[in-house]
């Protein structure tokens, strides 16, 4: 049985799958039964934590690593998901413009600038750009639920007119962050050997700014 399977068991078996969360239930673990901003705000944040669990704590070697074919690595990813975040809570939720560093690039000559511009930038700044973007979007997605909740439309528009829920614009983000937790998997594993499912017990960031847990900025109460 593999390690994600065993992990996944244990977890079952001392209850974090059954009955009512408490106070000492992991931060990044969705409502058992909670509303539906509260239940995707959940799913988000879950794959936030374990998309940082297997990105953290890395030198610059660890970030450039690669597996295979593939130019993939765990720093290119740290910068794409925070161009993820910030676009989704800025132009695509309310039209506003980006800020540095994404308003300076040159995105038609360069598209893949956020995963290849990575392997320039430093550990430390990788992590600080994706906290920062990540607590970005939280707050002003938090202020948009709050405000009109996921039925509400942002400003994204199919080009027939057609807005956007602010429900379908978090489920969109949802499913990236789902493959790229996917790829971080492999790439984690190749660089140390890491493997599993969720974060451990008690598991807090150790790289970069992160404040330790988002409970307190979160949309979503327990």
């Amino acid at each position: 049985m593999s390690t994600t399977c065993l992990y996944r068991k244990r977890n079952v078996r001392i209850g974090l799958y059954r009955g009512s969360m408490t106070h000492e239930d992991p931060w990044w673990e969705p409502p058992v039964a909670g509303t539906e901003a509260e239940h995707l705000v959940g799913a988000l944040d879950r794959l936030r934590a374990t998309f940082r669990w297997k990105a953290d704590d890395l030198d610059t070697e660890g970030l450039r690593a690669r597996v295979g074919a593939s130019t993939l690595t765990l720093g290119g990813l740290l910068k794409h998901l925070a161009f993820v975040e910030d676009h989704m809570s800025g132009p695509r939720l309310s039209g506003a413009p980006l800020g540095p560093p994404w308003d300076a690039v040159d995105w038609a000559a360069d598209p893949g600038w956020d995963f290849t511009s990575a392997a320039a930038d430093r550990p430390e700044d990788l992590y600080a750009l994706y906290d920062a973007a990540v607590e970005r979007s939280r707050a002003r997605v938090g202020e948009a639920l709050a405000a009109g909740g996921p039925g509400r439309l942002v400003h994204l528009a199919w080009p027939d007119g057609r807005r956007l829920s602010l429900r379908r614009l978090i489920c969109d983000v949802i499913e990236e962050y789902g493959r790229h937790t996917g790829h971080a998997d492999l790439l984690r594993e190749a660089v140390d050997g890491v493997t599993g499912e969720d974060p451990p017990p008690g598991w807090r960031p150790v790289s970069g700014a992160a404040p330790g847990g988002p409970v307190s900025s979160r949309f979503s109460s327990r």
